[in-house]
């Protein structure tokens, strides 16, 4: 019988032997809402290579940030040596909206395993049709000549109004929905752009985030895979203040097309990091948003591209909603 890899599970089923891929072990809280989000990164099965995860119940389609980070933990999932081999970039295609309602299947395919580069294709699916598509790539850590851009001049987080202290003052349904199941604690340099548009129109903005509760044994690849995860909420943002728009300007339509990333260096997502982000342009209904990420000590730690359609309703038409729909507070 050929050996199993280390790593890798075995199970018997109808006398044959099978091999699983064992999911990455992601950490557990107790504190809300963050202790969802870490439910659902959490992946079950792994018969080969091949996965499945829930979805945050939070609107009427499945949030694409937290497919792409089940995509990159997937992908992780079939390198043994992920610690020492943590993703570098990663390249992925929103093909179309999901039911948070229904489990997620992430299928890998070993593209390449090479001594210093290993990359890995996931597709992710629902029913039988493609959520989304990823490529990522992995390196083992290696030394190399080094720079860095600055870290733009900006107050700190302490300086800066918390979001939470935002929702909790809105006499608003959306304020009492973010409230409630916003896992990381958000501090805009500029005005917010939850409910109303900022005066000031800019390609630029500036803010600080991190998780509202601290989430114990986290690893490059777990604070990675929550980056990815909570980046996507915020990629879009330069585009509406370009163009004076909240996130609840009527028929506004906005959904992710593609995104990339990449991983300069380690960092713990528990710590404050700075998004430096602008919008480089709009056009043909779609919009780009750039973000650098900074730690509050002035290291480069990440970066991430992202197009997005970018819709209004044409003068004259109904408008249509985007999707942001809250279910009931309790």
């Amino acid at each position: 019988m050929a050996k199993v890899p280390a790593g890798v599970q075995t199970a018997s089923i109808h006398g044959r032997i099978r091999a699983m891929t064992a999911p990455i072990g992601v950490p557990t809280i107790t504190s809300e809402p963050l202790a969802s989000v870490l439910r659902v990164l959490q992946l079950r099965g792994g018969d080969k290579d091949r996965f499945e995860a829930d979805s945050l119940p939070q609107m009427n389609r499945v949030y694409g940030g937290q497919v792409l980070s089940q995509a990159l933990l997937a992908a992780a999932a079939t390198i043994e040596d992920n610690n020492e081999r943590p993703p570098h970039s990663l390249h992925a295609y929103f093909l179309r909206g999901g039911d948070p309602a229904c489990p997620i299947s992430f299928d890998v395919a070993r593209t390449h395993d090479g001594r210093s580069f290993t990359s890995r294709q996931v597709s992710a699916t629902q029913d039988g049709r493609d959520l989304l598509t990823l490529m990522a790539s992995f390196q083992l850590r290696q030394s190399g000549v080094e720079h860095s851009s600055q870290i733009p001049d900006v107050p700190g987080p302490e300086e800066l109004i918390s979001a939470l202290e935002y929702f909790r003052s809105l006499n608003h349904p959306v304020g009492k929905f973010l409230g409630k199941t916003a896992a990381f604690d958000v501090r805009h340099v500029q005005e917010n752009l939850y409910i109303n548009a900022s005066p000031n129109k800019s390609r630029c903005q500036q803010l600080w985030m991190k998780p509202r509760a601290e989430i114990t044994g986290t690893t490059p690849l777990i604070s990675r895979a929550l980056l990815a995860y909570v980046i996507d909420q915020v990629m879009m943002e330069p585009a509406l203040r370009t163009h004076g728009l909240s996130w609840l300007t009527p028929g506004l339509a906005l959904a992710s097309l593609d995104h990339a990333m990449w991983f300069h260096q380690d960092f713990d997502i528990n710590q404050w990091l700075l998004y430096d982000q602008e919008s480089p342009s709009a056009n043909g209904a779609r919009a780009t948003g750039h973000v650098r990420v900074f730690t509050e000590s002035g290291e480069l730690v990440a970066e991430a591209m992202q197009e997005a359609m970018l819709r209004l309703p044409e003068e004259g038409c109904a408008p249509s909603s985007w999707g942001f729909e809250v279910p009931p507070v309790s």
